[in-house]
């Protein structure tokens, strides 16, 4: 992931991923995952290039990139944890968890720590309903989380 790119790079390389995936069925998606797994986000500058491609207005693209929380907008941490908010965990004790997590990184939702190590996203569900409360590190999932494997889940992205 490299996300130190130029304008006109990005524009390349989106072209790049548009004209290798364009032939599938349904494209739009698969394509924004690979632009954001090659950027580690969605640039403004590659909707244009989708849109004109796929003979979609740049409303439409915009408007699945904005609708699916996993695309984000905007370079993350070199980690990204990210913390279930659906009922179930909260019922289990996931804003007491959310606010450990917080002081912890001392950052928000939808903030990265000043050294860029840890970005902090909310989640709706993780799936781990029967193990509440459930995180996810860089993609990897924990649940039954509480204070000691929060401090654990929080020194590991520091790293």
């Amino acid at each position: 992931m490299n996300v130190h790119v130029l304008g006109s790079d990005v524009e390349a390389r989106t072209l790049a991923i548009v004209g290798d995936l364009k032939g599938l069925e349904g494209p739009l998606l698969p394509i924004l995952h690979e632009i954001q797994a090659e950027f580690g986000y969605v640039p403004q500058e590659s909707l244009p290039v989708i849109a004109r491609e796929l003979n979609l207005s740049r409303a439409e693209v915009h408007g699945v990139v904005t609708f699916y929380h996993d695309y984000r907008d905007h370079p993350t941490g070199r980690h990204v944890l990210k913390l279930c908010r659906a009922e179930a965990c909260q019922s289990m004790g996931g804003d007491a968890l959310a606010e450990r997590v917080k002081a912890l990184l001392g950052i928000d939702f939808h903030q990265t720590t000043l050294d860029g190590a840890v970005t902090l996203e909310p989640v709706y569900c993780l799936g781990l309903c029967s193990c509440a409360p459930a995180a996810m590190l860089d993609g990897e999932v924990h649940g039954r989380v509480d204070a000691e494997l929060a401090g654990e889940l929080v020194a590991e992205a520091r790293r």
